[in-house]
Order: structure tokens, then sequence, then C-alpha cells
């Protein structure tokens, strides 16, 4: 049955397909004969970042762990083509992550073939889906496997706009869908902002970093130069952080994320590249340097402290009319109530004992 699923940031909608997907593959050499199926991509992940690719790919091989027979590939751009095209003609992977450009790209020269793919599954469906062009990539990818298969669509975001779009993929899906958006927020978490001129950003991040208790946080910027500015900053200040932004080589990306996986440090400087999806567990504080643009990159940001049910804190600086208005929507929409920032916040609020 394919499955359009909302389900808010955090509660492992990753883990669902995984599993799902992991129980049904065919990799014994004792299957039906002439199911050539065992040494072909019989699951196709595709999402909009390179990064969650590569975490979801690593999310497959964790769980598979003692399933030996199972190969995994993640293959986006910003690496030599060369390789994926490698491991399709040498070690051909049973399930394939990836971003809808590369994959594309390894059809439409023959490299990739999609004939016994069983799972097609969008993670953040809504962002995949809401890009035209990446809409078209994800098109022409669909018509390329075989039309009796399992369509699996997640995200925390399902617009009313997007969901025609999702069902025009799949048949007679189980849809599941929060439509009620106040249970959309994370109960864990705790949400302030801090009403500051432009030019007091940076010493209010300061003052915060130096007051509250964290394992990680993340801070986002609205832009590549601003992330690299505060990160430098930073750093001075002897707070030592790590960037990632969409102007590194894909290597470079990929090994910061890993890096901070690791807890080989502990602040985080990212654009909204790193906004949706990407699970962090030791994570426990976001704050939003610059205000997003709408409430649904605002939920997808703030989920990033607090998943599946832990503690976290979640400070907004608002520096402008726009940014009032965003929160005012957002306090609207879910119904929450953000209030200022106090001058002392009781540290077990947002630290998981």
């Amino acid at each position: 049955m394919d499955i359009i699923c909302q389900a808010k940031s955090g509660m492992g909608k990753t883990a669902v397909f995984v599993l799902a997907t992991l129980h049904q593959l065919n990799v014994s050499s004792d299957g039906a004969e002439g199911d050539n199926s065992r040494n072909n991509v019989q699951v196709l992940v595709l999402c909009h970042t390179r990064e969650l690719a590569f975490q979801i790919a690593h999310e497959y091989e964790r769980f598979s762990k003692y399933l030996p027979e199972v190969k995994t590939a993640v293959f986006y751009g910003g690496v030599p083509i060369k390789n994926n095209k490698d491991v399709l003609k040498n070690d051909c992977p049973h399930i394939l992550v990836g971003t809808p450009g590369r994959v594309l790209g390894l059809t439409r020269d023959k490299s990739l073939k999609l004939d016994f793919v069983k799972h097609f599954v969008l993670d953040e469906c809504d962002r995949v889906l809401e890009s035209l062009d990446m809409r078209r990539d994800v098109q022409e990818i669909f018509r390329l496997t075989p039309h009796e298969k399992q369509v699996m669509m997640f995200s925390a975001t399902l617009s009313k706009e997007i969901r025609p779009v999702c069902r025009k993929f799949c048949q007679d899906p189980m849809e599941i869908f929060v439509d009620d958006d106040t249970k959309l927020t994370l109960h864990g978490l705790q949400l302030y902002y801090i009403k500051l001129a432009e030019a007091e950003k940076n010493r209010k991040l300061n003052d915060l970093l130096d007051a509250l208790e964290f394992n990680q946080v993340v801070i986002f910027v609205s832009k590549v130069a601003r992330a690299k500015e505060l990160n430098k900053l930073l750093t001075e200040c002897n707070f030592p952080s790590i960037c990632i932004h969409a102007g590194m080589s894909q290597k470079e990306r990929i090994e910061k994320y890993k890096s901070f996986k690791d807890f080989n440090a502990r602040i985080l400087v990212s654009t909204d590249l790193f906004g949706r999806g990407i699970d962090i567990e030791r994570v426990n504080v976001v704050i939003n340097y610059d205000f997003p643009d709408d409430s649904d990159q605002f939920l997808h940001r703030v989920g990033r402290a607090g998943r599946f049910g832990t503690k976290g804190i979640a400070i907004s600086f608002i520096s402008s009319e726009p940014d009032q208005e965003i929160l005012d929507k957002i306090q609207s929409r879910f119904e929450v109530n953000i209030p200022e920032l106090p001058d002392k916040i009781d540290m077990s609020s947002y630290m998981s004992t």
C-alpha cells in the first residue's frame, strides 16, 4: 500500500521506512528462479540535500548491521560520477539513497537501471516536490520504475497545496496528516524570542553561549557569507565552532557533518541546508540568529532540538518588522505562546538528566 505520512519532527519517520523496506528485501540466493531483483536496486530513496542522503544511508547501514548480504549506496552531486558508476557496475546496491539530480544523471546514461525497484521513497517530500526543477527530475526517475511498487512519502510539513502533487505519484494511498497544526510543535522544547537590533546580535549570542548549558548547539543564519563570518567571530571569541553551507565542497560538507555528529565540535553555524531532517541526537539548543522566512522553516529548524521527546530550547532573534510578523504567524498557526527570554532559565527545563 502507498503511504503519504506527516508526523512531527524527531518522531522517527526515517526508522519507519528504513525498517519497513529492509524487512521486504530479496537478498538471498534461494529466491524464485528467474528473479534477478537480488542483484539490482530494490529500494530507491530520494531527498533534497546531500547531507540528508548521507544520513539516511547511514541509518540503513546501522539497521542492517546483522544483515551482511544487504548492500546500501548513497549517490549525490559534488563527487565524481565515475565513482557511482563503478559501484553500480561492480557491486550493485539493493538500497540506493540519493539526490534527484545525480540519480537522474545515472539513469540517463544507462548506468543505473530501476527495473526492479519495489519501494520508491521520498523523504521531506514537500521540499522535494515544491521545487519545480526537482519535481521534474523526480517525475522522470519515477517513470523509469515499475508500475507495481510501493510509494512512501514523509515530511513534518505537508501543506494542503502540496498534497495533490504527492497523490499523483500514488495509487489509493493511506494518508496520515496532522491537520491540527497545534499538534506539530514538540512538547519537550522551550521556545523563546529576544528583541534586539541587528548590531546587537553578536554580543547577545556570546552572552547566551556563556550562560546556557548545552550539549551541542546549532545556530541558523540566512546566508553563506553570514555563516562564514559568524563562525570566524565565534572562534576568535573562544567558542570553537564549525560551519556548514552550500559554498563548501561536498567532501568538506560531509566531513563537517560527521565531525559534528561525532561530537568533535559542540557549536555548529549553518544555513538552512541543515534545517530539515538532519538528526544529531545531542543537540539541545537551537538559536535562530537570523529568523526564518516562514513558519514551516521555523518548525523544521527548532526541530533539530528536542528530538524524540527529549528536552531542548530554541531562542530566536527578532530584529525587524518582517521577523515580528512571521513570529506572530507562528504563534497563531501553532497556537503557541512564545515569550520573551527571561533573565534566568531553569537548566532542567532544557537539559535532559
